[in-house]
């Protein structure tokens, strides 16, 4: 067994591509590995594409990018006003990918749509004036008894101010 095969059964992959899908599956798409960069998107647009508090996307040159099946059920939504287009499936709604007219030469792919490695950690992050209050930041969870997988943000219990004394 070659040490390239060996590597690609742990998750890891030594050059070739990198292989993803939307949600149902119609939609198959591929980079080649390495990707060129990785970031979170915490832009007002990019979290109502996804439904959630950021995407992760991993960035690709173009011609790195490929759709593998499913291309009649694309479709896109362009907003001419900040110049983006953005390709969903039409089955199931999964964002494929996000492209920018000031950056014609790269596709922003979900990092989620890849099971494996893509070669690039999201180290950056864009938007983020953007981000809501709401947002998840790392909070100490506890689990939730009675409820396994659950666990919440414990708040901690408010100082007790002493009684003001009126004199």
């Amino acid at each position: 067994m070659s040490r390239k095969a060996v590597l690609q059964g742990r998750g890891k992959i030594i050059g070739g591509c990198v292989p993803g899908q939307c949600l149902c599956g119609d939609v198959g798409i591929e980079i080649d590995f390495p990707a060129r960069w990785a970031w979170h998107d915490h832009s007002r647009a990019s979290r109502h594409a996804h439904g959630a508090a950021y995407a992760t996307y991993v960035g690709s040159w173009r011609r790195r990018f490929r759709i593998t099946r499913g291309k009649t059920q694309i479709t896109r939504y362009q907003d001419a006003a900040s110049g983006t287009v953005r390709s969903f499936c039409m089955r199931c709604g999964t964002p494929i990918s996000y492209e920018r007219a000031h950056s014609p030469h790269m596709v922003n792919v979900p990092r989620a749509l890849f099971k494996i490695r893509t070669g690039r950690q999201a180290r950056y992050h864009v938007g983020i004036d953007q981000m809501p209050e709401w947002t998840y930041l790392g909070e100490r969870l506890v689990p939730l008894k009675g409820f396994p997988g659950v666990l919440w943000d414990r708040s901690k219990r408010k100082p007790r101010t002493p009684p003001i004394a009126v004199t």
